[in-house]
């Protein structure tokens, strides 16, 4: 095996056909002969090249509407030959093989095929056969052809070619069959993928393909000693943060693209309501508000938990103004998402370099299915997604006291929140503001007490008479499985509780809530979220 290998025929065949003709110049420069089927073989005779059809070659033509055209020995032949092997040479000769030095290939576009809602007929023609033989052929054989399955690498062997004088070098060529590989086992990934949910309908396939492109690579993980990377997963169709597109600031690290998705996820819930503002430190919400402007639903948010907003991460639920803007910059804020920005936003936050401006387009559906996947030591947890949502007519009123018409406003607003705070989960909510929150804690008693003593920390910081937590409405992700939490949170001063309820001690707990003059209703659904 020598490092420069002349190439001397090409064979193509692709269905992308970005920059093919702009690739075929510069092989017909160097005296390339083309080789090419169908489409691909239209697209460069009209370009004005000299082709010669797969079928010439093999002495074949196609058949079977296109399913056997490359398939033939001496196509994989002129792939496979080890060239300096002398066997293989006379193998060649004496069957009449010609070399073939470079495949371009790209494959049937079975993803979007899929994603325009095909028939399964016609989704089914679409999984390519002789483009993926040819690829891992010339994949394989790399020490002497060159495989090229994306447009992007055009350039880089064009390069190759002119510098060599029509060769490429050993490195380009291991290059070009890693991407190739890749190209492949995605492409098989999707296939199995598609058969496994889509067509046979199962949640969870005996094999699982995960496969995805490197969007890029990060700063560091969560912490320095740590390398990280946001990888796009095949055939997605959600558009989220690692979809965003940053307007400023320095680069995301895993931090902020995991904080910023948190905070995403949780203002999507209220995609469909009232300017809403949600303020997210390590992954937790800290300050969540609906009001009729998005400054004023900012100003409420901060006013929960002034102190852990400090470098935290906004969302909203409406294109940025100039106002909220100007309100947000009052403080450290790593970064802020929306779905769009006006130019008077954007002249406001280009004064902060440090701060990221992500502008999302859209709000993805918090209704929408999926696998959630988290990796453990040998191994990898799956879970559908907590698409789970109630609504007022899905709760039991379980207390003497029914709650008012503004006790379940605020019930379902502190259920919706309490869905995306780590467990143990309190929220207390009032007015459609959140007043305090409680995450994280080994029992529900502690995050209740914490919540509240956020809530007057707040109240004495603004001095207010007393914490909003006062009249407000408490949710707990999961139920009380004794009453001290329940007590917390009437020492706290809530008026009434949203709890999924199922715990050997509801009696207990709703005894004590109507103790208090509480007014409780129960979901029946839990949100934990560790």
């Amino acid at each position: 095996m020598t490092d420069l290998v002349p190439v001397r025929r090409a064979l193509l065949s692709v269905s992308d056909k970005a920059g093919l003709t702009d690739l075929a110049a510069a092989l017909v420069r160097h005296g390339v002969e083309l080789v090419s089927t169908g489409g691909t073989a239209k697209a460069l005779r009209d370009a004005g090249h000299t082709v010669l059809d797969v079928a010439d070659l093999t002495g074949f033509p196609e058949m079977m509407d296109g399913r056997v055209k490359t398939l033939h020995p001496t196509v994989h032949g002129g792939i496979l030959a080890v060239r300096d092997d002398a066997a293989h040479v006379a193998s060649m000769n004496e069957h009449g093989i010609g070399a073939i030095d470079l495949v371009v290939v790209n494959l049937y576009p079975f993803a979007q095929t899929v994603a325009r809602g095909a028939e399964r007929d016609d989704v089914i023609e679409n999984i390519d056969i002789g483009g993926p033989a040819m690829v891992r052929s010339a994949a394989k054989n790399h020490a002497f052809v060159n495989i090229v399955t994306e447009p992007e690498d055009y350039a880089a062997v064009i390069a190759e070619m002119d510098a060599n004088e029509g060769a490429t070098s050993y490195g380009l060529r291991k290059r070009l069959a890693a991407t190739a590989f890749a190209h492949t086992a995605k492409y098989d990934g999707m296939i199995a993928s598609w058969f496994g949910h889509v067509d046979q309908g199962a949640e969870f396939p005996t094999t699982l393909p995960i496969t995805g492109t490197l969007a890029n690579e990060l700063r560091y993980g969560e912490n320095p000693h740590q390398k990280a990377a946001l990888y796009i997963p095949t055939g997605n169709q959600v558009r989220g943060i690692a979809q965003a597109v940053q307007i400023q600031g320095k680069e995301l690290s895993y931090n902020n693209i995991n904080d910023a998705d948190a905070a995403l996820e949780l203002v999507a819930e209220f995609r469909d309501a009232e300017p809403t503002c949600v303020i997210v430190k390590h992954a937790n919400p800290c300050g969540v508000a609906s009001a009729a402007t998005l400054i004023e639903a900012y100003e409420a948010a901060l006013k929960c938990d002034d102190v852990s907003a400090f470098g935290g991460i906004i969302a909203v639920n409406r294109p940025l103004d100039g106002p909220t803007a100007e309100a947000i910059s009052g403080i450290f804020t790593e970064v802020v998402c929306a779905p769009d920005a006006d130019d008077a936003a954007k002249a406001i936050f280009a004064k902060k370099k440090n701060l990221r401006l992500l502008l999302t387009g859209d709000l993805p559906d918090p209704k929408r299915g999926g696998l959630m996947l988290k990796t453990i030591a040998g191994g990898i947890l799956a879970q559908s997604r907590d698409n789970g949502h109630i609504a007022k007519e899905d709760l039991k009123v379980v207390t003497e006291r029914a709650p008012t018409e503004e006790e379940l406003n605020d019930a379902l607003f502190a259920w919706t929140i309490a869905k995306h705070v780590k467990s143990n989960a309190i929220v207390y909510a009032k007015g459609g503001s959140t007043a305090g929150v409680g995450a994280g804690q080994m029992n529900r008693r502690d995050s209740a007490r914490i919540a509240a003593a956020k809530a007057k920390e707040a109240a004495e910081s603004h001095g207010w008479d007393q914490p909003r937590t006062v009249g407000s409405t408490v949710a707990s992700d999961a139920f009380f499985p004794f009453a001290d939490g329940l007590l917390a949170a009437v020492e706290a001063g809530a008026t009434c509780v949203i709890q999924p309820g199922g715990s050997i001690r509801d009696e207990d707990v709703i005894k004590a809530a109507n103790e208090a003059g509480l007014a409780m209703v129960f979901t029946g659904m839990r949100h934990f979220r560790h």
